[in-house]
């Protein structure tokens, strides 16, 4: 079911991150042992899109950069909070659903997308499109599940609905929504 794309045209592949810019730090693949900095669960271990996060002059609590993440809307929320604080990030990755074979499993009467912490796995967040709001969920619920394709994006919405967004219509308030699902 899920999409496949030459792993070269992966942004995260890219020693400058994909984007021209050789300040901008490519994508790591996450530790096995990695925990989400937002609840802390070991992220290899449950479903869904994985963020990471790397900050300018800053580091998340307890380890080196990158923020490290088990839902997007997590990392979003994350990013949000520590913008008001005066952080800014160099470099925000999500999966990207477009470059990685994912599946569907069905769990308790619910569709969860798997999960793909290897960094030819991460897009730039200005480079996907997003269906939010789907029946398919990741590990903390409903989520932002990103494709550089737009038309994988098109395409998985039409199977499990939700709407199109992008980074630029992420904000609090879409975050705080997926929160409450």
């Amino acid at each position: 079911m899920g999409a496949a794309v030459s792993l070269t045209s992966v942004a995260g592949c890219l020693g400058d991150g994909g984007n021209g810019d050789t300040d901008t730090p490519a994508a790591i693949t996450l530790p096995d042992d990695a925990t989400c900095d937002v609840c802390g669960m070991v992220i290899s271990q449950h479903p869904g899109p994985t963020a990471e996060i790397f900050y300018i002059d800053n580091s998340p609590e307890g380890h080196d950069n990158p923020a490290r993440f088990d839902s997007t809307w997590e990392a979003y929320q994350y990013d949000f909070e520590h913008a008001n604080q005066g952080w800014e990030h160099s470099a925000f990755y999500v999966t990207d659903y477009s470059s990685v074979e994912y599946s569907l499993p069905e769990e308790r009467g619910s569709t969860f997308i798997s999960t793909h912490p290897e960094k030819e796995a991460f897009a730039l967040v200005e480079d996907v499109t997003y269906v939010v709001g789907s029946r398919v969920q990741g590990a903390m619920g409903s989520d932002l599940i990103g494709f550089t394709e737009k038309s994988d994006a098109e395409s998985f919405q039409s199977e499990h609905g939700g709407e199109l967004i992008t980074h630029g219509d992420v904000s609090p308030e879409v975050i705080a929504g997926l929160g409450k699902r």
